[in-house]
């Protein structure tokens, strides 16, 4: 199976989804959905793709403009694959692929304007990956979270405020921002 990049520079080149690797990616209606959300910001972005999968929201991200994006994703052979899209389709200096679990530490000492978190349902504890990932948010940046539409995120966790969200299917992107201190 493939998945198409719709926009942005690398539009219409394939990601490979290697076979039998349980991955989840996101409805192209959803995606296209979350980017023209985030055009106004992902120009000249950082982008963090938690759970990436096979990178295709971090690889849309570096496609429609994003400067950078960093990939966490702990399946070696979905890791293999981002590299060998990165490199095929020329994006890979401007990309890390960094091997870990993305729902433990993570080996970052950046922050970004952009965070994705995408974890599997059966996880159901998204307001604590979100929790956790928060850290690495730039001031003004907005972290979205993919779940499952029966998943109910709080209206506020920790120091962000959800401002949006949109369902699709039986999926629902949660977006937040930082929220002013009271």
């Amino acid at each position: 199976m493939a998945i198409t990049i719709i926009a942005g520079i690398y539009k219409g080149r394939k990601i490979e989804c290697p076979a039998g690797v349980p991955t989840r990616p996101l409805l192209a209606i959803a995606k296209k959905s979350l980017f023209d959300i985030l055009t106004p910001v992902i120009l000249g972005s950082k982008f963090l793709d938690l759970f990436a999968g096979v990178g295709s929201v971090g690889i849309e991200a570096l496609s429609r403009g994003a400067k950078k994006a960093v990939f966490i994703e702990n399946n070696m052979r979905c890791v293999k694959s981002i590299e060998e899209t990165l490199f095929r389709i020329g994006a890979i200096n401007n990309a890390s692929v960094i091997p870990c679990d993305a729902s433990g530490k993570l080996p970052l000492n950046e922050k970004f304007d952009i965070i994705f978190i995408g974890p599997p349902y059966k996880m159901k504890q998204l307001d604590t990956q979100i929790a956790n990932s928060s850290c690495y948010l730039e001031e003004n940046g907005i972290l979205i979270g993919q779940h499952h539409f029966k998943e109910i995120l709080p209206d506020s966790i920790g120091n962000l405020e959800c401002f949006r969200q949109k369902q699709y299917g039986d999926m629902r992107l949660s977006f937040y921002k930082k929220g002013k201190k009271k």
